[in-house]
């Protein structure tokens, strides 16, 4: 199977920072040694193009975001001090996930990207440390290459996907469910299609009941996509610094097990893998549940296949 990883392009972090950027080195490096994957299935992406970014962003943001000119109220919405290497960071993110779709697409079925998700990045925004909204990108890639028209999103971040609400919400031919803890970060929402609120404390048993009918009321609105692009954030976890919904190693895993079954067997349709959020204490937790949901995408794929090269954005 192949997979795709940024995990070679760091970026200057203050100490003490949050956002968790040794963990994918060590997700991506962890599945090779252990023996889930070969160090040559594991891709790196090249940066995708300015122009396939203007598919989607506006012109000007993208400019300020290119040259570093955030005013400091850009800056601070989106959590990270601007610098190349995030932005070069950025970018290569937004390529490994749309090469996970068209390996989905061209026979694998389920596409891994060991990132992405970037869930809360708008037209002309970025926020919630997401520069740049790989989903709704990837959308627009894909359509205009004709490889997809109808895509289902199914974000289950703990956060609300209000950036992918934004972009893909006032679109007939996409759906987004967004399955998240209430009164949490995006504090203002942007109504997704279909919005599954769920207390803290929730727990495995609710929230995979929640899961599952809010899988069912999605398939019933919009039938059969092309494509499934699913968020498998670990931040609904128990001990997640961010999260409060509770759920365990075990939950999660079955949480991935039941949308990936969901969209490969109940809707007949390929399904893309990003790992969203995920802000544990321990960084080595956040690498846990990251790696089972690996495993459980790659249990699902067809590995039998000799794709294609991938294909630069231009």
């Amino acid at each position: 199977m192949r997979l795709w990883s940024h995990a070679d392009f760091p970026f200057p972090l203050p100490a003490g920072h949050r956002y968790p950027l040794g963990k994918y080195r060590l997700l991506r490096d962890g599945i090779v040694n252990d023996g889930t994957v070969r160090a040559a299935d594991v891709q790196t992406p090249e940066a995708i193009s300015w122009d396939a970014l203007g598919t989607v962003h506006e012109a000007a943001f993208l400019e300020r975001m290119r040259d570093g000119t955030l005013d400091r109220r850009e800056s601070r919405v989106l959590g990270l001090p601007w610098s190349p290497e995030l932005v070069e960071r950025a970018r290569r993110g937004t390529q490994g996930t749309l090469h996970a779709a068209r390996d989905a697409l061209d026979g694998q079925r389920v596409g891994l990207m060991l990132g992405g998700g970037t869930h809360h990045a708008g037209r002309a925004s970025a926020r919630g440390y997401c520069l740049f909204n790989d989903l709704a990108v990837t959308t627009a890639l894909l359509r205009t290459e004709g490889r997809v028209q109808r895509v289902l999103v199914v974000d289950c971040d703990v956060h609300q996907g209000d950036g992918t609400a934004e972009l893909l919400g006032p679109d007939p031919d996409a759906y987004t469910l967004s399955v998240q803890c209430e009164r949490n970060y995006p504090f203002t929402r942007i109504p997704s299609d279909l919005d599954v609120e769920l207390p803290a404390g929730t727990g495995d048993e609710r929230y995979l009941s929640a899961l599952a009918d809010g899988l069912q009321v999605a398939a019933r609105a919009f039938g059969a996509p092309d494509l499934v692009l699913y968020l498998a954030g670990a931040d609904p976890w128990e001990g997640d610094g961010l999260g409060r919904l509770a759920l365990s190693f075990d939950g999660l895993r079955a949480r991935d097990a039941l949308v990936l079954d969901h969209a490969l067997q109940g809707l007949d349709a390929p399904v893309v893998v990003t790992l969203a959020g995920g802000y544990p204490p321990d960084v080595r937790d956040g690498v846990r549940i990251n790696r089972q949901t690996v495993r459980e995408a790659i249990a699902r794929a067809r590995t039998d296949l000799t794709l294609p090269p991938p294909r630069a954005t231009s």
